[in-house]
């Protein structure tokens, strides 16, 4: 959708706005609910294995966060590059700044690779209680065979940030879809052993490799959907993508001026996750709460999947409206997006807080103090998920314009801030020694305060300046 053909529209009447967001929203927020399914299944699956196998999942989900949030960071800065030079119809410099991007992310990775595969070790046992010994050698592997799958995970992120700039979100809504539906295949074969199916008495063939098949399944179709998305690239507008080739001193610096603050930002998010489970770690009821998190996380994403693909339709189209020279209608198409994913994530939000128990034994089974912990996380963020939907799409919008600074601010004050210092004073022994309910406060609080902060940030509009 070329958002950026059509007349300036600031007399127009809101709905406008809504029609032009959701055109462009639709595919992302079909995406993600997709990928919804996919997180759900994949927790369930996982959830079915011993409890040794759902406290490694839990403990890798922050290092899982961190890596695959500077891949999006990345993508973050060529949704920015390439839409402010699509809407002004520089299509040299649109072309560029994909490839450029596509480059720098593909070596990056590479690193990552490395340091990914040889730190599992020492994640493990940093992020798991001592003496799970079980539990810190199963998430050691998983760590490992993810990390092969990094170079994958970058340059799909890279090219479908490159697509979203051009207004193109139906492309990776079916290159991912894809990929989606080949995971949950390989999950289903992976993971379990050999069973019969249905009253036919066919054998479903299984591999049985547990919690180290669900990261094959993840690695495996990264690489099947990255070739893909090499292929279709060069018959769009983005044009054709070298990963191998090494990007310029210049694009480097242009692109890291936007990826490095988000960069930073991920990487603080992620550790205050680290942080955040070493509490868990200590708390009284650390063992639940940890197995716990993957799947509360998982269940929470339902609330904001919607937030999610408005939040990626806001950062293209501001991108694209400034680089118009249109400020003012990029601004109301961001309000826009906000606000209907707020309502949104309201309507999610009530039927999700009264059939928690229900879904979390669903994904479970019969761990009761596990799917407690699990009940009381997803209710603890009910409570606040609308400020994280206007956290999310504004933080977008912001991103879009190629200002990554102000949205680093908010995780810095709501997380480090807020987050850690209150989770530790409230669930550990020598403060109110509350347990995993006092580190779901701390989480359910801090949401609302960078929600909050999100709204001041992009009201005051320095965004609409940024320079890309």
């Amino acid at each position: 959708m070329n958002s950026t053909a059509e007349p300036d529209q600031r007399s127009a009447p809101p709905e406008k706005a809504a029609r032009v967001v959701w055109a462009l929203a639709w595919p992302a927020v079909a995406l993600n609910s997709m990928q919804l399914v996919n997180n759900l299944l994949d927790s369930s699956f996982i959830g079915h294995l011993s409890t040794p196998n759902l406290m490694a999942h839990g403990g890798a989900t922050s290092v899982l966060f961190l890596l695959f949030s500077l891949a999006m960071a990345l993508g973050t800065a060529s949704t920015a590059l390439v839409a402010r030079a699509y809407g002004a119809k520089q299509h040299a410099e649109m072309s560029e700044a994909a490839r450029q991007s596509t480059s720098l992310g593909f070596y990056m990775s590479l690193l990552l690779t490395a340091i990914g595969f040889f730190s599992a070790s020492f994640s493990a046992q940093m992020l798991l209680k001592t003496g799970e010994t079980e539990a810190i050698r199963l998430m050691t592997e998983f760590l490992k065979v993810y990390a092969l799958g990094l170079p994958a995970i970058y340059v799909i992120q890279s090219l479908a940030g490159s697509l979203r700039g051009v207004g193109d979100t139906k492309s990776p809504m079916v290159i991912s879809g894809l990929q989606i539906l080949l995971h949950i295949a390989l999950n289903f074969v992976l993971i379990f052993p050999p069973r019969p199916w249905g009253f036919l008495g066919i054998t479903i063939p299984g591999a049985n490799m547990g919690l180290i098949g669900a990261s094959t399944a993840l690695s495996v179709s990264a690489w099947m959907s990255a070739i893909v998305y090499l292929l279709y690239a060069h018959k769009t507008q983005i044009g054709r993508q070298m990963p191998w080739q090494l990007p310029s001193r210049a694009w480097i610096g242009r692109i890291l001026r936007i990826a490095a603050p988000a960069a930073v930002m991920a990487v603080l998010r992620v550790f205050s996750l680290m942080a955040f489970q070493f509490v868990l770690k200590f708390s009284v009821d650390g063992g639940p709460a940890t197995a716990a998190l993957r799947v509360g996380f998982a269940i929470e994403s339902i609330m904001f999947m919607p937030a999610f693909g408005l939040s990626m339709a806001a950062a293209a189209l501001v991108g694209q409206n400034l680089g118009a020279k249109q400020p003012e209608r990029a601004e109301r198409l961001a309000w826009a997006a906000a606000h209907h994913a707020a309502l949104v994530t309201v309507v999610l939000c009530v039927p999700i807080f009264l059939f928690a128990p229900h879904i979390a034994v669903a994904l479970l089974g019969d761990k009761p103090e596990v799917v407690s912990a699990a009940v009381s996380l997803i209710r603890w963020l009910c409570g606040t998920e609308i400020f994280f939907a206007y956290a999310m799409v504004m933080i977008g919008a912001m991103q879009g314009a190629g200002d990554t600074k102000r949205p680093l601010w908010i995780t810095i004050v709501s997380l480090w801030c807020l987050r850690v210092p209150m989770a530790i004073f409230l669930a550990l022994p020598f403060g109110l020694g509350m347990g995993s309910a006092g580190a779901w406060a701390a989480m359910s609080v801090s949401q609302a305060i960078q929600g909050i902060l999100a709204v001041i940030f992009f009201r005051q509009g320095a965004w609409k300046t940024a320079r890309v």
